[in-house]
This record gives structure tokens, sequence and C-alpha cells, in this order.
């Protein structure tokens, strides 16, 4: 979608926001727990960016696992990665009078929409995967990013003795996750200046888009020979786009996530690294989160989680995490 249009849209739905959060004044998160300060009971709703991707859906089943051991009720929507769509849906989470909203932003633009109604409201707010920079929710929940993407370019640096020539396939831009991990990336290369990056490109994180920009790439610099997917969808990608180029040059290709398909993709050599994210454990988090915050109780305003470099050379812990996934 135009941003500009995406903009107006979530301009219009600001009004209604607010319209919809002053009419339930006071009442909205007020409820409590259940005797004690527990979790039964407490309606959360879980805005998901896209459930067509398997890094949303591993938090999703996290959070649905978790919420029958503790009694909660979780209503669920999908944006389908449409920042206006979603909008709507936690629009309509206010109207149902949840008591948290776990939210995963659907991109940058008009991430602080959502928040900034729930708290009109009453209604706390616990962020996974993407803060919204003008208006971060009650907790902030996801992988040290720039930590985690510091230690993939080390391992790069490592596996290259330093030089190269590099691709970076980036995600939306603008989000957190695609700013800490350029971040924490570029960290990792000022330690090799042997290593230029010649093309740096957006995919969206989407597998097929990667492809298409991955070969637009290959085919302005034939010479090189690193690519990094800012997920591995990308970087599944763009192993597709070196497949098809046929370079007479090996191309190391590395992703982020830890997925299903890039832990597989890393087992079978498809690609070389990736930073496994503790999908489960966040969504774990988050409920619990959730729950505190009902219940009044402090929670830190961030709760970054570690991530796992996995490379090709280890076998074993590929199938650790494709058995049970952290």
């Amino acid at each position: 979608m135009d941003r500009r249009r995406t903009g107006v849209a979530a301009a219009a739905v600001l009004l209604a926001l607010s319209l919809a959060a002053c009419n339930r004044g006071e009442s909205a998160a007020g409820g409590g727990g259940g005797e004690g300060g527990g979790c039964s009971g407490i309606r959360v709703g879980l805005a998901v960016a896209n459930l067509q991707a398997d890094f949303f859906n591993q938090i999703k089943q996290s959070v649905d696992a978790e919420a029958a051991e503790l009694g909660m009720e979780v209503q669920v929507s999908d944006a389908g990665g449409d920042s206006a769509t979603q909008v709507n849906q936690i629009q309509d989470f206010i109207s149902r009078q949840v008591q948290a909203i776990v939210y995963i932003p659907a991109g940058a633009t008009a991430a602080g929409v959502p928040v900034e109604a729930a708290e009109r409201a009453n209604i706390p707010v616990v962020a996974v995967d993407r803060n919204a920079p003008d208006a971060p929710a009650a907790t902030f929940i996801a992988t040290d990013s720039v930590a985690a993407a510091r230690t993939l370019g080390d391992w790069v640096v490592e596996q290259t003795g330093g030089q190269g020539k590099l691709a970076i396939l980036q995600g939306q831009i603008g989000t957190t996750p695609q700013v800490d991990r350029q971040t924490g990336f570029e960290e990792a290369l000022q330690d090799a200046p042997g290593i230029e990056v010649v093309a740096q490109q957006t995919a969206d994180w989407a597998q097929d888009k990667a492809f298409s920009v991955a070969q637009d790439m290959l085919q302005a610099n034939p010479d090189i020979n690193i690519m990094w997917g800012q997920a591995d969808a990308m970087a599944l990608g763009a192993a597709q786009a070196v497949s098809v180029a046929n370079v007479p040059q090996d191309v190391l290709i590395v992703g982020f996530d830890g997925d299903i398909a890039g832990i597989q993709a890393v087992k079978d050599g498809t690609i070389d690294a990736t930073m496994v994210q503790q999908t489960q454990e966040m969504g774990r988090l988050a409920l619990q989160s959730a729950c505190d915050l009902v219940n009044g109780q402090d929670v830190p305003a961030q709760q970054l989680q570690e991530a796992f470099l996995l490379t090709k050379d280890d076998q074993q812990k590929a199938q650790e995490y494709l058995d049970t996934h952290p």
C-alpha cells in the first residue's frame, strides 16, 4: 500500500479510535485478573502483523498454549502485513473491551496509533518484536537484535577473512528489527574494512521479493560473494537467486530469525548461518506480562532476549531446534 494512503487511512481511523477510547472511560482494564491478582479470565487481544510468516505463527502458538495454562482468553487478529488494517483491528479490540493487547506492529507506518488509542482506554499494551518509537508500549519484548546481528556479522568476518563483496537484503525500512539488525551488523563490519557493501535494498521480509532483488544485485555486481538477508525468508530468496545466476564463486549466505524454514535451510546447507530467536519464549513472556500489567504489577520497559548463532556445521543443534523451538 502507498505510504501516503496508509497514513491518511490511519489518521482517519485515529479519530474513531479516540471516540471509542473516550466512550470506554475509566472502566477499560480495571477488572483485575481474578482472585489474588491471578491471570484466569483475563481477556487479551493478540494483534499479529502477518500470520503467513512462521516467525509470527510461532509467537501465536506460544501465546495460545500459555493462555490455556493460565486460563486466559485470547482474541486474535491478523493484519496481513497492512498497518491500516491493523489499526481497525485494534479499534475492534477496544470496542470488545479486552483488558490488555499484545501487539506485533505490521509496519513502521502508523505503528504508534494503536498504542495511543489503547492507552486512552486504559488498556496496557505489550509490544513484541517491533516497538513504535513515537508511542512505545508499556513493555517491549524482542530479541536483542543489535547484539545478535553483531554476533552474526562477526561470524561472517571470521569466515571470509574480512574480505568480500556484500549485498544486504533489508526488511521493512524503519521497523525496529530492520534498524537494529542493520546497526549490529554494521558494528561488526567496522573491524573488517575489506568487506565492501556493494548493494543493499529492501525486500520487505518476503522471499519472492528477495529473489527478484537479489537477481538484480547479482546482475549489477556479479562478484558478490556474501549475501545477508535480514530475515531467513530473504536469505532463502537470495539462495535461489545465486543458484539461478550460476556464479563461479562461492557465495556465503546468512539469514536471521531461525524460523522453521530457515533452520531447515541451514541444516541442508542451503544457507550458511542464521540467528535463532526465542519465539516460543517471547510468546510466553508477552502473555505473562499482559497478566502482570492488568494486575497493576511493575513490568520492565524492555525485555530483550538472546538469540543463538546456528551454522551449517552444527547439525545436531539444528535438529534440536527443529524438534523443539526455543
